[in-house]
């Protein structure tokens, strides 16, 4: 393809980078859409799934996240609905867990703590070695957490999980 193909499609860079982040909400939307309709599950491990569907973006597509994280300079009507979607999917699932009247503050702390996890991790501000977790492991802990509908907030004494740092080396 040569450099100048995409813009027989789009009409600048902006209307382009607009393109690739609205399609980058889409594709987690549709990934949530099949967790939802998914059977047999509990409602914490989709929870955690859908959370995970994030942090996969950024490992995967760093700069696709960034975009989508961004606020487009071109028209981001598009953007915004497909964004719109896959938080409103979000936030079902997150009431499957904690009740609809909690979704939207339980949803919030689930969405700020995936971005804050995702942005360390590619920061290589998360490490092993210094933190003894993983992305998936605070994940986790983050979903555990939380009220179950109904219930109350439940803050574990001990966390259940940590990673067994070799200091040998």
């Amino acid at each position: 393809m040569s450099r100048g193909a995409p813009y027989r499609h789009f009409s600048d860079k902006e209307s382009l980078l607009t393109s690739v982040a609205t399609a980058g909400w889409d594709g987690v939307g549709d990934a949530l859409e099949a967790l939802a309709a998914g059977a047999g599950r509990s409602s914490a491990s989709d929870l955690r799934d859908a959370v995970m569907v994030l942090v996969t973006v950024a490992r995967q597509h760093p700069h696709r996240y960034t975009l989508m994280f961004s606020t487009p300079s071109g028209d981001p009507t598009a953007a915004i609905r497909a964004a719109g979607r896959t938080q409103d999917l979000f936030l079902s699932l997150v009431a499957e867990l904690v009740g609809p009247e909690e979704a939207i503050r339980f949803g919030a702390i689930l969405l700020a703590s995936a971005h804050g996890i995702a942005g360390l991790e590619l920061s290589g501000h998360l490490s092993v070695e210094k933190w003894h977790t993983t992305a998936e492991m605070l994940i986790d802990d983050i979903i555990a957490l939380l009220p179950t509908t109904g219930g109350n907030l439940k803050v574990p004494c001990e966390p259940p999980h940590r990673v067994p740092i070799d200091r040998r080396g």
